[in-house]
């Protein structure tokens, strides 16, 4: 390869939120610094990952930036507005031309509730800041991707929880994160079913929604705050899903349906992705095949995935 020619490649774990609670206001004003924009809840980390492959390839002077993302092998550049917004944050400190190609490829369905934008944002901030030199502290590159979230309406804590790792409570709002642990419990394993897409924004920006969630998610957090466990966990998650009445808003009456039919069987609990057409399956490692028969039995509608917590 060049010496013009640089290549990284950084992954980071999908993540699942149980519940959420909105925070974009101050006693009722609306807060203008987008890192203190954010959500307080709980989730966690999974083995899946998100892999974002970065090449870059310096120009001469006279020369512009070229920049091309990839997502799953599919050209999308501006439409990937999140990973858009750091590459021009990155742009403005290097100055000289490059050409820049992005690739992401994600275990895991876009668009269903995995963190994909997290995963990509905080892959494209520590790439770029590999292969530049810039010096960036981790807290730094966490405090871009969150605000490149925040602005972009594709999240709103999943990088705090993707930089901490594990199952656990984001206690407070915006950058930088304050994380507490849950214990996982051995020969824990997780069943994921997507039925497809949600677009993170258009629940973001709706004004019922959005009060549904800000009222049940905290409720839902001073309840698992209270008790810190993961069977807890799952039983507010539930019950979060039920308060902001989201599957009846959005009209998924096969997510409910599936919900409902995991929750009879022996297993710590199922429900929703927050937020995506997507349930998952908290379950121990003996529970597996049954879990998955419960799943798979939606099929061709639903794509199932297994994996477990990822602690780093």
């Amino acid at each position: 390869m060049s010496k013009r020619i640089k290549k990284v490649n950084i992954e980071v774990p999908h993540r699942i939120s149980g519940f959420f609670e909105i925070v974009d206001k101050i006693n009722g004003v609306k807060i203008d610094d987008p890192e203190r924009v954010g959500s307080r809840g709980a989730g966690f980390c999974l083995s899946a990952k998100g892999k974002t492959e970065i090449i870059t390839e310096i120009l001469g002077r006279n020369n512009e930036f070229k920049v091309e993302i990839c997502i799953n092998g599919n050209k999308v550049n501006q439409k990937a507005e999140t990973t858009s917004y750091i590459v021009d944050y990155i742009k403005k400190i290097i100055k000289i031309p490059y050409k820049i190609r992005i690739n992401h490829f994600f275990d895991l369905p876009v668009g269903c509730g995995y963190g994909a934008s997290g995963s990509g944002a905080l892959g494209t901030i520590f790439g770029l800041n590999d292969l530049f030199n810039l010096g960036l502290s981790d807290q730094e590159k966490g405090r871009i991707a969150h605000i490149a979230e925040v602005v972009n309406h594709t999240g709103l804590g999943t990088v705090c929880g993707q930089l901490s790792g594990g199952i656990g409570i984001v206690k407070e709002p915006g950058y930088p994160c304050v994380y507490e642990r849950i214990n996982t419990p051995p020969n824990i394993i997780i069943i994921c079913g997507s039925f497809g897409m949600i677009h993170t924004k258009s629940v973001l920006t709706d004004p019922v929604l959005n009060l549904k969630i800000k009222e049940a998610g905290k409720t839902a957090l001073k309840k698992l705050i209270k008790n810190p466990k993961i069977k807890a966990f799952m039983e507010i998650s539930l019950e979060f899903v039920k308060n902001t009445e989201i599957l009846e808003i959005l009209n998924l009456p096969k997510v409910k349906e599936l919900i409902d039919d995991l929750n009879r069987l022996d297993i710590v609990g199922a429900s929703m992705n927050q937020l995506g057409r997507s349930v998952y399956a908290i379950c121990r490692k003996k529970n597996e095949k049954e879990v998955l028969n419960v799943m798979e039995s939606y099929k061709p509608e639903i794509k199932t995935f297994t994996t477990f917590i990822h602690q780093k």
